[in-house]
C-alpha cells in the first residue's frame, strides 16, 4: 500500500500541478491528500471524464503537469476526447483509471463488461497499459512521470491509497438538513400503489431506494452516471407518469439532458425531476462537488422546466412541492439533504427484474 502523504509530496516534488478528477472510492484517500495539500498541488473535480480530459489537455498545452483521474466505466466517456484531441494532436499526460471488479451475482452489474474487457478498450484507443506499483511511492511516480510523454493508461487497484483524513478546514456540514432517506419515505408515501415510475440515479440514490420505497415502482440504475433524466424523458414521452431521483454530481454530469428534457413539454406523461442535493459525490467516497455556485432551478428554468421555486430544505415543503407537481408536465425540485447511513444495494436480480417496472 502507498503512503498517501508521501505520495502527493513525491508528485508536488515531482512538478505536478492538478488533478483533474471524476471520483471513485478507490482514489478518495489519494483525493483527500490532495485537497490537504491545495496550496501545492490543485484538485479539479470534474462534472464528466470528457471534460476531466479536456482541460487536463487544456492545462498541458499551457505548460502545466496535470494527472487525470476516473473510474474504468468513465473511461468510455473519454473515448471521443482521448481519440479526437489527445492522439491526433498528440498530447499526452498521464491518465489513472480504477480497474473495478466484477462477479457473478455481484450488484455492481455495471462493472461486470469492462471488468474483463478494460485492457481491449484501451488498445481500441490506441494506449497501453500497466498497473500503478502499490508498495513504493517513487516506483508509482516514475510511472506517472514516464506516462506523461507516452500514449499510456495506468490501471489503479483497490486499498493502494493508505487511509487519510481531510483537514477539518474541508470537511462539510450540512447536517441541519433532513436525511435523504426521509424525503423517499414522503414519496412512498405520497405515491404509494400508483402507476408512477420512479427512476434513481446511480450510487447511494438508488440503494436508499430499495431501501425505504416499498410501495413504488422502482427502476434502480446502477450505472450510466448523468443519464437518469434522459432515460425519464423517454419513459415520459412513451406516456409514463416518471420521477427521477437524482443528484448534484449527476445533475451535471450530461446537462444535456435537461436542455433536450426542455423541448417536450406536451408529454403524454409527466416527468419530474427531483434532484436530492447533498453537496457531495457520496457513493465514491464523499467528496464534495464544490458545486455551491450552481443555480440549479434557474438552469433547470431556462432548459424548459417549470420549477419549485426555491431550495427545499425541509419536509413540509417538500410535502407542499409534490401536491404542486401532480399538474405539471415537466417540474423540477431541488432538494437540500443530508447523509444516511449506507444501505444495502438492491441485488442483482432485483436491479435487472426493475426494467419491468415500465411495462
Amino acid at each position: 500500500m502507498l503512503d498517501s502523504s508521501k505520495f502527493i509530496k513525491k508528485l508536488i516534488n515531482n512538478g505536478f500541478t492538478h488533478l483533474c478528477v471524476v471520483p471513485c472510492s478507490f482514489a478518495t484517500n489519494l483525493i483527500n491528500a490532495c485537497i490537504n495539500n491545495s496550496d501545492e498541488i490543485k484538485y479539479l473535480p470534474c462534472a464528466s471524464e470528457a471534460v476531466a480530459c479536456s482541460t487536463a489537455a487544456g492545462l498541458k498545452l499551457s505548460g502545466k503537469s496535470p494527472i487525470v483521474i476516473v473510474q474504468s466505466s468513465g473511461l468510455t466517456n473519454m473515448g471521443s476526447c482521448i481519440t479526437s484531441l489527445l492522439k491526433p494532436y498528440k498530447i499526452t499526460f498521464p491518465i489513472l483509471v480504477s480497474w473495478r471488479t466484477f462477479k457473478e451475482g455481484d450488484s455492481e452489474i455495471q462493472h461486470a463488461h469492462l471488468s474483463t474487457n478494460l485492457p481491449y478498450l484501451v488498445e481500441a484507443y490506441g494506449y497501453e497499459h500497466e498497473t500503478l506499483d502499490q508498495g513504493d511511492e517513487s516506483k508509482a511516480v516514475e510511472q506517472l512521470k514516464a506516462s506523461s510523454s507516452a500514449n499510456k493508461i495506468i490501471f489503479l487497484k483497490k486499498d493502494t491509497f493508505s487511509d487519510i483524513d481531510l483537514h477539518d478546514s474541508h470537511k462539510l456540514d450540512i447536517s441541519r438538513f433532513p436525511q435523504r432517506s426521509e424525503y423517499l419515505k414522503e414519496l412512498n408515501k405520497f405515491y404509494k400503489n400508483s402507476d408512477v415510475v420512479f427512476i434513481g440515479t446511480t450510487g447511494n440514490t438508488s440503494r436508499e431506494m430499495y431501501s425505504f420505497m416499498e410501495d413504488t415502482k422502482n427502476f434502480y440504475m446502477a450505472g450510466n452516471m448523468g443519464g437518469a433524466l434522459s432515460l425519464g424523458l423517454g419513459s415520459a414521452l412513451a406516456g409514463n407518469k416518471s420521477v427521477v431521483c437524482g443528484g448534484d454530481a449527476e445533475f451535471v454530469m450530461h446537462m444535456g439532458g435537461l436542455v433536450t428534457s426542455g423541448r417536450y413539454k406536451d408529454l403524454r406523461g409527466y416527468l419530474l425531476y427531483i434532484v436530492f442535493d447533498n453537496q457531495s459525490n457520496k457513493s465514491t467516497g464523499g467528496q464534495r462537488t464544490y458545486q455551491e455556485h450552481i443555480n440549479y432551478n434557474q438552469l433547470a428554468k431556462f432548459s424548459g422546466f417549470t420549477i419549485e421555486e426555491g431550495t427545499i430544505e425541509d419536509l413540509d415543503h417538500f410535502k407542499d412541492a409534490l401536491s404542486t407537481s401532480e399538474n405539471k408536465k415537466m417540474h423540477f425540485i431541488h432538494v437540500k439533504c443530508s447523509f444516511d447511513q449506507i444501505t444495502e444495494r438492491p441485488p442483482a436480480k432485483d436491479l435487472i427484474k426493475s426494467k419491468e417496472e415500465f411495462s
